[in-house]
């Protein structure tokens, strides 16, 4: 069980609170507790810790929804469990504290590796390629490191200097009241250095944009609306950092024939009163081709015949689900005169039968009655 206060109590507001209330809470709490304010106090700190969790959750509205319907454990389960440390809270809030105080911390990296950001792509297959898979590739316009200078930004044979404005750190600092007040240096833009030969193949930003062809392998058995991803590439990473990952999204056309249900198959056949009335043996189309179907005698419309392991096969476990087959039967149309005189004669028994049968019923009745 956690023994964590409850956020809305943490942040001094009630639950309706508004964005604007809760920055305004949190704000008060920051500055009161901010550990350059209380150096060396672990009372400040858990509380400046606890405050900024509160008001991660509680600005974010996914995580406020969850948190306001199952409350901690809720939280939990989605997989946030707050606040590793100041250098967490730093990189998350530094524009915020830039915001509230004029200043970001000396803990925010300036740096930082940062992975590249995700791609999606959306790619359209038949029914038949979804149930099978298939191999493709794909075209995509994305920003990969420069092949000119790696990366660097630098003419090859250059190298960046360190920032003279702010010897290196990325900010430049004076004092203010209790704080030490840092902005970002705006000469190297936070970098803490700067390219004096910027390369001319990326203009010095250590990225290019580039076309792309990339091999995607479609297991069998996907859906409309599956997600494949493919690590590593999406956008190309700064600072040395990582690529995004590519995500692409399937889209399965409709079957003439075919409609799938998890997975099974389903299909229409249709069959003549004849057929239906004697039975018959006819062919049917499966994903793998021809399989023969034998209709029993007096098949109603409607009926559903199962062919086992003719279905698609499950992304989980590689089985094969059924093809189920419905009877439609067909009333035949554009009669001669002769098959009109068979029907007609045909209709004349079937009276007879259900006049003898109405017949016995009664007999039966009036029998009991006496």
């Amino acid at each position: 069980m956690t023994n964590k206060r409850d956020y809305y109590e943490v942040l001094g507001v009630n639950r309706n609170a508004d964005d604007n209330e809760l920055k305004a809470h949190y704000r008060k709490l920051a500055l009161k507790y901010h550990p350059d304010r209380n150096p060396g106090n672990k009372e400040a700190e858990e509380k400046f810790k606890e405050a900024s969790e509160a008001y991660e959750v509680l600005r974010d509205p996914q995580k406020r929804n969850i948190y306001d319907q199952f409350g901690h454990q809720g939280l939990e389960g989605s997989g946030f469990s707050g606040f590793s440390g100041f250098e967490d809270i730093f990189s998350s809030f530094g524009g915020i504290f830039e915001d509230f105080f004029g200043f970001s911390s000396s803990r925010r990296s300036r740096t930082r590796a940062q992975k590249g950001a995700d791609l999606r792509y959306d790619l359209s297959l038949s029914f038949l390629e979804a149930a099978f898979g298939t191999e493709t590739e794909i075209n995509l316009e994305k920003q990969e490191v420069c092949p000119s200078c790696e990366g660097s930004g630098c003419e090859p044979g250059t190298h960046p200097e360190t920032c003279r404005q702010c010897n290196g750190t990325g900010q430049v600092s004076r004092s203010q009241g209790f704080f030490t007040v840092r902005t970002t240096c705006h000469h190297c833009h936070g970098n803490g250095r700067t390219i004096p030969d910027p390369c001319t193949t990326c203009r010095g930003t250590g990225q290019v944009r580039v076309n792309k062809k990339v091999a995607v392998k479609i297991p069998a058995g996907v859906d409309n609306g599956s997600r494949l991803r493919l690590t590593g590439e999406g956008e190309a990473g700064g600072y040395g950092g990582p690529p995004g990952d590519l995500y692409v999204f399937i889209h399965v056309e409709p079957h003439d024939f075919f409609e799938r249900d998890n997975t099974n198959v389903i299909c229409q056949v249709g069959i003549s009163f004849i057929q239906a009335a004697l039975g018959d043996t006819i062919w049917v189309p499966t994903l793998n081709g021809k399989k023969e179907l034998k209709i029993p005698k007096g098949t109603q419309p409607g009926d559903l015949f199962r062919f086992h392991g003719e279905g698609i096969s499950s992304l989980r476990s590689g089985k094969r689900g059924d093809q189920i087959i419905q009877t439609v039967i067909k009333t035949p149309i554009n009669l001669n005169k002769k098959q009109e005189a068979l029907l007609k004669e045909f209709a004349r028994i079937e009276s007879g039968k259900l006049s003898n049968k109405l017949k016995n019923i009664l007999k039966s009745s009036h029998v009991e009655a006496s």
